[in-house]
């Protein structure tokens, strides 16, 4: 068995969680590679609800070590807030366990600040940003100012890297949007606490991997949003601001591509998006509520209401070509039971042409009108099925047609949120 790499293939929100504690128990590390506390994995365990935002989903199992890897932004508070939910639902959160990257950026407080100020301050065109302060803190990566996760054992340098970056800052703040300036103080007063507390989980990520390989230990390396946000790949300019394809996992984790092995990727049954952007196969009528109301389409991470559409298979073969994806697992097909009939965008109609795959031009998707093939829908209840062989006739036929125009297989089939509520071929 190879390591893998578990790759949201839509516009995010697939279920990557639950894959990822539904395939830990045969996994030695789970390594995190992008992104920052934007995502959110809903797991539900024995009844049980864990919601993770930047700590991977196999820390669930007691056996496993899971790291951040140096292609993720960190909120430090945000990780310490969730350590203490996990810690007080009973879960061992000991840095023996949990790795971060030395080369981890944290966002700052200031970048949160002005997240928000430049989101709030538009009035058109919003981008649909959480506010989180992940794309500022990017921006620093690139520019070579970034405060990253090492910096926080050595206190003097941090005060540096901070009066380095405000004044900038606090131009953007004060003069562009009106936001009173912050101080050297006021951002070491926050994180001088935090770094005390985080430190012990410092370690040098790529060579706990490399260890893990010598040993013949598996890895799973976890992406958070799905392939359509990725900065160069993605809807843009309403993505993310980091690559969230499988490619990257080499780069923000530390790893050799050659030993990646593996790519899943994680597909809703239907197709659902947070936020701004192009949504071709978006319901706007009873069929899209019923969609959202039944998988409860609302983010865990900012309580948005996710918008609803069919399946888009135009948009899952792109994210086969650029990801290598090897397999499929297939998440809420529970969510579809009871609709007599299903549409699947198979294709797309862009200026007088028939296209397989997204336009490349900026906001093609907004240009373009889906071509649906139409399927028979199911009536019967199937979150208690455990077999592929049980499931309705329908239901099957639906799973062959997407790996007909995926070119993959469908090996994982969830029927209903908790773990036990999975199907495996």
């Amino acid at each position: 068995m190879s390591n893998l790499i578990i790759i949201g293939a839509q516009w995010g929100d697939e279920g990557k969680g639950k894959i990822v504690d539904l395939l830990s128990p045969d996994i030695s590390l789970i390594v995190r590679f992008q992104g920052g506390n934007n995502a959110g994995h809903t797991v539900i365990v024995g009844g049980k609800k864990y919601i993770l935002h930047l700590i991977p989903s196999g820390i669930l199992h007691p056996d496993k070590i899971c790291a951040i890897g140096n292609g993720v932004v960190l909120d430090p508070a945000v990780f310490l807030e969730e350590i203490e939910a996990l810690e007080a639902q009973g879960i061992d959160m000991s840095p023996g366990r949990l790795k971060i990257s030395y080369k981890t950026h944290l966002i700052m407080p200031y970048h949160k600040v002005l997240d928000r100020a430049r989101e709030e301050s538009k009035t058109d065109d919003k981008i649909g940003t959480t506010g989180r302060g992940i794309g500022p803190c990017y921006e620093d990566k690139a520019i070579r100012i970034g405060v990253r996760a090492c910096d926080l054992a050595d206190l003097d340098l941090l005060r540096k890297k901070v009066a380095r970056a405000l004044p900038e800052k606090n131009t953007l703040l004060f003069n562009c949007y009106g936001r009173q300036p912050l101080t050297v103080e006021d951002v070491m007063k926050e994180m001088e606490p935090i770094a005390e507390r985080l430190v012990p989980y410092l370690a040098d990520v790529s060579t706990v991997i490399d260890d893990c390989l010598k040993s013949k230990g598996r890895i799973m390396f976890e992406g958070a949003q799905g392939l359509h946000l990725d900065v160069d790949h993605g809807t843009y300019p309403f993505v993310t601001s980091s690559n969230t394809s499988s490619g990257n996992a080499s780069v923000g984790a530390g790893i050799a591509p050659s030993k990646l092995g593996r790519v899943v990727g994680i597909v809703k049954a239907y197709t659902t998006r947070v936020g701004s952007g192009p949504f071709p196969t978006e319901l706007n009528d009873a069929t899209g509520k019923y969609m959202q109301t039944k998988g409860a389409e609302f983010g865990s991470t900012t309580g948005r209401t996710r918008r609803c559409g069919w399946l888009d298979l135009a948009l899952l073969r792109e994210t086969v070509r650029l990801c290598g994806v090897t397999e499929i697992a297939l998440t809420k097909l529970d969510v579809l039971s009871g609709l007599s009939e299903l549409l699947v965008c198979t294709s797309y109609e862009y200026e007088g042409r028939n296209i397989l795959y997204p336009p490349q031009m900026e906001n093609g998707l907004s240009h373009v009108s889906p071509i649906y093939e139409k399927l028979h829908g199911w009536a019967e209840d199937i979150e208690n099925m455990k077999s592929y062989d049980q499931l309705p006739k329908a239901a099957r036929d639906y799973i062959a047609r997407i790996e007909e125009a995926a070119g993959v297989p469908v090996t994982i089939v969830s029927v209903g949120p908790a773990r036990e509520q999975t199907i495996m071929r």
